[in-house]
Order: structure tokens, then C-alpha cells, then sequence
């Protein structure tokens, strides 16, 4: 036995098995296509961020026809919220992102590449923690937290890159003996990584977002055990995506830095690194500038605040796909009512700049979003974001589910739906000339007619008002009010002489439409006044007069 095994033993007396006693345990994937395995991998520290949920969504389509999976990152318990696992399985699955393996709940999992959850990962870890020793590149660093802390100090004062390697790795050629000494005195330690990397020396790699990346080769010796054996991310998700089989490791471009670490890492395990896809951040316009969207600053960040404004989880997947594949918008306009997951999601379309969050682009595609959904499917979604975010609306809505129902079917025709409502938070003031409960009762009458027009005009239909009339039949009768009152039949009458009309049609219309409902941009009238019934139009016609 070396030294370095004899190390390796001395460090981990209580690892019996072996790398390849671990990789037996999970076979490689049966790929017969080249099916991509991607994984989403966040830590239960927050509430799930826009960006989270962009990620995720990225993943989920890239393995469209692979295995996408759900691991949490869990080994950072300081930072660990409570009922964060189940945040984000529910936040996701909320936006219809569903994994085909992974974490289903706080506990539970489903998948043979398991476990899922980081925490219950140690003992894996630990076996190839130990084989690097074993092969050199690892060893125990006993520096406490000051003596770190004064290598920083003399590093800012020479000026040279901080951090511990080369010359300040003071733990690196701790003889075999040194370390079995501190070990019997109980000293605490973590385990580095032995950096291979050269000074001056590059590192490349072909990003399937960025394209080809150049970087300096790490030299640092990085933690890859903790004091109490857990690992770093660094060494963690070298070890799970190696196991897991993961083909594409998709995650925000912040982790670019990273990446001559996370090659060494697959280096010196003699695994092959998937590839690496770093997204770019979800910006925000602010001062003429860009900033990342902010969870201190910006509510929109939290995907909850979309929930709470009641945007259609379709709406807000078909946002971010615009965001994610400039070409998706000319799909869109060629596919006006396909399923968004038969849109050719490619990683190599993305933008290598960070992608601006446009609210009122979000609310735009929102309202094409709502308007090709079926009647039925607007009340469903609307009634039940009242029921939670405004109940006097939810019980409005729910009090008669037909009449309501009807309501949003007025003008939901599909060669040209009408687009007033781009969240549910809009459905209140839509419906709300509909309900005496909630409409103001307010008619501002255009300022180009009087007084006494107004009231001429709606005597005389109160006269000639009939519910029973067809729809041509209502038109007509208007039309005939006009010519007595002083008003054009047709509007290409007025223009040619409009100062022989005190107007024409087209106002006479726009008196009974603020007349009955306050508005003067309404879906179709007729519709609107045959949902309400002659009693409540008689009454509002005679009210406003």
C-alpha cells in the first residue's frame, strides 16, 4: 500500500466500496436516438424565480423526446427554506412542467437513478472522494477559517489572484505523517481537490448556447467535501450527472466561471463531461439600461406574482418560449392553435445576450393566448383564480356559471376573437356592466352629440326596442330611428355631407351602447343586450334617460 492509499484508508476507514461497484448501479441510459437527458437541479432555498422557471422549461424541451428529471441540490442547509421542495415541484407543475424522473415530493422520488435528493447522496460521494485521494488528486486541508482569511489579506497586498493553490496550498505537501498527527488531535478538515491545471495554460469547450468558450485552465485546489463530509456543488453534480446520465447540463450562464473546474472535475474522475448549455439571464430595462431581473426588487421575478395577476400558465410558457427562440413568434402566427410542444425547440437559437422581460409583450401574448381558449375554458380559469385572489368576483361568477359562460363567449368567434382580457385580474372590470354588484353605472356620452340628441335618441327606442328581433331585424330598427332624429342611415352618407346630419349611424349606436352599458368599445351589442334580457335593458335605457 502507498502512500496515497494509505491516506485514502486513513480518511475514509468506513468507504468499503468502489467506483465501479457504484457505476454498476446505475447502468448507462438506453439511448437508440440520441435522446437528450437534462436535468433541473435547484436548491430549495427560495421561492421559485422567473428564471427558475425559464431554465426548467428550457430542460423540459430539449428532452422532449429524452428523460428530463428533477434532483435538489440540498446540501446547503444553512440557506434551506421549509416546504421548499414542495414550492418548487408545485410552482413547476403549476406552469405544466412535469418530470419523467426525479423528486415528487419532499420525500418521495420515482426513477432508478436515484436518490434524488442531494442529502441522501453521502456515501456515494464519499467513494469517489476517496478514489481521488487514492489517485493523488485530492488530500485533506486543515487551515481554519483565519488563517484563510490571512492568506487573502497578503494576497490583496501582493496583488496576485486570491484563493488556495500553488505556493499558498499550505496543506497540499502535508506529509503522511503530519496528517495522521492533526487526525489524532481531532483537528477538522475538508477535503481539496489536487488542481492538475498550469498556469497560462487554456481550456476550451463548445457551448451549446454560446458556441466555442476559451478560458484559463483552474489551478485552484477547490473543496469538494465540507467538514461534515457533504459535498460542494462542484464535486456533487460531476458525480450525479455522470450517474444520472445526463447529456445536456442547462443552467444560467453565471456558472460559465465555473466551468474549467467542473472539466477538471470530469478529468480527473475519468468521466465524460455532458454538454454544457449556459443560458443567459432574464433582463429588466431600467434608466436606459439592463439588469437581471431582481427577487429584492422586482415582484415579476417570483413566479407567484403571475399567479397572483392570474396570467394563464399557457400564457406565461408561450411568453417565455418568444424569449427563448426568437423564430418561435413565426411559428406561432403559422400555427395559430397548435400545442406550444410540437414548436422545434432549438438550444443553438438562443440568444447569447440576456432576453429583456417585457410585461406588456406578456400581456399581448396573454391576450392571444385567452382568446382561442373555448368559453367554457375562460370561466373554468377565471372562476377559479377569483375563488383564491377575489371572492365577491367568484361569487358573482359562480352564482350562475351559464350566464357567466355566455358572457365570455360574446364576440369568441374564431376568425377574429376579440383580445380584452390578458389575466384574470381583467375579468372584473370585462364582466362588470354585467352585474349590478360591481358596475358604476357611469355613461359618459360623447361631446359631439347634446344633450337633447341623447335623450331623442333613446325615447325612441325604448319605442321601437324589441327583444324578439333577429339580429338584422335590431340593426334595421336602429338605422330607422336615424333619418327622423337628424342622424345619417349610413356613414358614407354623412361623409359626404356632414354638416346636413347632426351625425350618423354609427353614433346613434354608440348612445344606446353607453346607454346599457357604460362603454363606448364593447363586444357586440346585440349579444350583449339579448344576454341581459328586456327587462334590464328597458330599465337601463330608462335610467340613463
Amino acid at each position: 500500500m502507498d502512500d496515497k492509499q494509505a491516506l485514502a484508508a486513513l480518511l475514509f476507514p468506513h468507504v468499503t466500496k468502489t467506483p465501479e461497484e457504484i457505476l454498476e448501479k446505475y447502468p448507462r441510459r438506453v439511448r437508440e436516438n440520441g435522446e437528450k437527458v437534462t436535468r433541473f437541479a435547484p436548491s430549495p432555498t427560495g421561492f421559485l424565480h422567473i428564471g427558475g422557471l425559464f431554465t426548467a422549461m428550457v430542460n423540459r424541451r430539449v428532452a422532449a423526446d429524452g428523460v428530463c428529471y428533477l434532483r435538489i441540490e440540498d446540501t446547503d442547509k444553512k440557506r434551506e427554506v421549509a416546504d421548499g421542495v414542495t414550492g418548487i415541484i408545485d410552482g413547476l407543475h403549476r406552469f405544466g412542467i412535469d418530470f419523467d424522473e426525479g423528486m415528487t415530493g419532499p420525500q418521495s422520488e420515482t426513477g432508478e437513478y436515484g436518490p434524488y435528493l442531494q442529502s441522501k447522496r453521502k456515501e456515494i460521494y464519499q467513494v469517489f472522494a476517496k478514489s481521488l485521494v487514492e489517485k493523488g488528486f485530492a488530500y485533506p486541508c486543515f487551515c481554519t477559517e483565519e488563517a484563510l482569511a490571512e492568506k487573502r489579506s497578503r494576497q490583496e497586498a501582493q496583488k496576485v489572484n486570491p484563493g488556495y493553490y500553488g505556493e499558498w496550498a499550505s496543506c497540499r505537501e502535508l506529509t503522511l505523517e503530519d496528517i495522521k498527527a492533526r487526525l489524532e488531535r481531532g483537528e477538522p478538515f475538508v477535503l481539496r481537490l489536487r488542481s492538475p491545471g498550469r498556469p497560462n495554460h487554456k481550456c476550451s469547450f463548445k457551448d451549446a448556447v454560446k458556441g466555442k468558450i476559451e478560458m484559463p485552465e483552474n489551478e485552484q485546489d477547490i473543496v469538494l467535501l465540507k467538514r461534515d463530509g457533504i459535498p460542494t456543488y462542484h464535486f456533487a453534480h460531476a458525480v450525479d450527472d455522470t450517474l444520472m446520465g445526463t447529456t445536456h447540463v442547462i443552467r444560467g450562464d453565471e456558472w460559465i466561471s465555473s466551468a474549467p473546474v467542473h472539466l477538471q472535475l470530469f478529468y480527473v474522475l475519468g468521466f465524460k463531461p455532458p454538454v454544457y448549455a449556459h443560458v443567459s439571464p432574464i433582463m429588466k430595462e431600467e434608466d436606459g439600461g439592463k439588469r437581471k431581473l431582481s427577487k429584492r426588487k422586482d415582484p415579476e421575478a417570483s413566479v407567484e406574482y403571475y399567479r397572483q395577476e392570474g396570467y394563464p400558465a399557457a400564457s406565461v410558457i408561450e411568453y417565455l418560449l418568444t424569449i427563448a427562440n426568437s423564430n418561435f413568434e413565426d411559428w406561432r402566427k403559422a400555427n395559430p392553435k397548435a400545442d406550444n410542444r410540437t414548436f422545434p425547440f432549438k438550444l443553438s437559437a438562443m440568444s447569447r445576450s440576456g432576453a429583456l422581460f417585457d410585461l406588456k409583450k406578456l400581456n399581448d401574448v396573454s391576450k392571444n393566448v385567452i382568446s382561442v381558449m373555448s368559453a367554457k375554458e375562460v370561466f373554468a380559469l377565471a372562476a377559479e383564480w377569483a375563488r383564491e385572489y377575489d371572492p365577491p368576483l367568484s361569487k358573482l361568477l359562480d352564482r350562475d356559471e351559464a350566464f357567466a359562460t355566455a358572457i365570455f363567449d360574446i364576440d369568441r368567434t374564431p376568425v377574429k376573437p376579440r383580445k380584452d382580457i390578458g389575466k384574470w385580474s381583467d375579468v372584473r372590470d370585462y364582466v362588470s356592466y354585467f352585474y349590478d354588484e360591481l358596475w358604476d353605472r357611469q355613461r359618459p356620452m360623447p361631446e359631439n352629440l347634446s344633450k337633447e340628441d341623447v335623450r331623442a335618441v333613446l325615447s325612441a327606442y325604448l319605442d321601437a326596442y324589441h327583444p324578439a328581433h333577429s339580429k338584422d331585424e335590431w340593426f334595421a330598427a336602429i338605422k330607422d330611428l336615424c333619418e327622423p332624429l337628424g342622424f345619417a342611415r349610413e356613414v358614407k352618407e354623412y361623409k359626404k355631407n356632414p354638416d346636413g346630419y347632426k351625425g350618423h349611424v354609427g353614433d346613434v349606436s354608440s348612445i344606446l351602447r353607453i346607454a346599457v352599458t357604460g362603454r363606448r368599445n364593447t363586444p357586440d351589442l346585440y349579444a350583449i343586450m339579448q344576454l341581459l334580457g328586456e327587462e334590464q335593458v328597458r330599465q337601463r335605457l330608462s335610467e340613463c334617460l
